[in-house]
């Protein structure tokens, strides 16, 4: 047996996956990193990453032997340029943001380890949202796969 670290990502566990917990027997579509890097995202030391949305990967089977769940913290800029008006019940008219933006917190990228992987993630935040403030968020799972000797490290690989 080998082991394998994949990085699961926050949106392909919300669109389409499933919750796993540490020893579930798994069958996901891998893409090895060197095949095919996507331009944006770190994938914090993983071989592979799971793609839910892709023909061509095929499905890898393997047993999950750790999961660590991959923190970020982010700067909020609420964009109060862009102003909606949201009519609420009784005929009040209230005034808000629409947009935000958010950057990255330099060195703030932690990781949590963790028995269950679950379906949603929840956002932490520092402060009330009104103006710049911090938020945390979860950008996905890096999990620890125990797969065959056998089992092709890229797609292709005839190992």
């Amino acid at each position: 047996m080998a082991l394998k670290t994949v990085f699961y990502e926050e949106w392909q566990m919300g669109c389409c996956g499933e919750p796993f917990s540490v020893g579930d027997e798994i069958g996901w579509p891998l893409v090895a990193l060197d095949e095919r890097r996507p331009p944006e995202g770190d994938w914090h030391g993983a071989e592979a990453w799971v793609e839910n949305h892709a023909d061509a990967t095929h499905p890898v089977t393997g047993r999950v032997r750790a999961i660590c769940l991959v923190h970020q913290e982010f700067t909020v800029d609420l964009d109060l340029r862009d102003l909606q008006r949201v009519s609420p019940p009784y005929g009040k008219v209230t005034l808000l943001a629409s947009g935000h933006s958010l950057e990255p917190v330099p060195g703030s990228v932690t990781r949590e380890p963790v028995d269950h992987c679950p379906k949603w993630f929840a956002e932490e935040d520092y402060a009330p949202p009104q103006g710049p403030h911090r938020v945390r968020r979860v950008l996905g799972a890096l999990v620890t796969l125990e797969v065959p000797d056998g089992t092709p490290h890229k797609p292709g690989d005839r190992h």
